[in-house]
């Protein structure tokens, strides 16, 4: 048997998830989880084989929990199918990556064949990344694209960074230079929708 643990905020969702994989004979669903900062203390107590994730959840994104969970078998299971999102799961060392839209077949193989020690990563996704290429972003100015995406000041983004607001506005426009934008509006449209935030 293949003990799984669902996490994803969407209850629906996680149930709908839980209720599928339940039907098949060698997998059990040991714990659903809503939070991403719930989903440590879960594995812990209930000992999963193999961990499905979403990626954006509150208390901590999926990606964050991969992180945390490294030499874990897991999964990524999210609507958003970025380029950049793919990357940043493969270098917090995940398993699989599989997008929602999928057939429940594929999402039921990719269980066994992470059991199975192989890594599985949605085909459609996989190309799109090789062409897209990684993101430009150093990890401080994604910070600071991240903290802008709120309408925030260049003084509101210093005090809450703390950082200079010069310090900010450098960030800021190479930022904005390596997503091809016009603004710092746009950059952040920009980097969410290839993953890179």
């Amino acid at each position: 048997m293949i003990r799984v643990l669902v996490a994803d905020d969407q209850e629906l969702v996680r149930g709908g998830l839980a209720a599928l994989l339940s039907l098949e004979d060698d997998i059990e669903v040991v714990a659903e989880v809503g939070r991403g900062d719930q989903v440590e203390a879960a594995v812990a107590e209930h000992r999963p084989d193999v961990i499905l994730l979403d990626i954006e959840m509150p208390g901590m994104s999926g990606l964050t929990v991969a992180e945390r969970l490294r030499g874990q078998r897991v999964v990524i299971v999210t609507t958003f199918g970025r380029p950049g999102y793919l990357g940043r799961a493969l270098a917090a060392g995940v398993a699989g990556f599989v997008v929602k839209d999928a057939p429940v077949a594929e999402l039921t193989a990719a269980v066994r064949r992470v059991m199975a020690g192989e890594t599985v990563i949605d085909p459609k996704l996989a190309l799109s990344a090789l062409t897209v290429g990684p993101s430009p972003l150093t990890q401080r100015e994604a910070e600071v694209l991240r903290a802008a995406s709120g309408g925030a000041t260049v003084a509101e983004l210093a005090r809450h960074l703390f950082l200079t607001e010069g310090t900010v506005r450098n960030y800021l426009s190479s930022a904005i230079g390596k997503t091809g934008a016009r603004n710092r509006a746009e950059a952040v449209r920009v980097a969410e929708s290839r993953g890179w935030l």
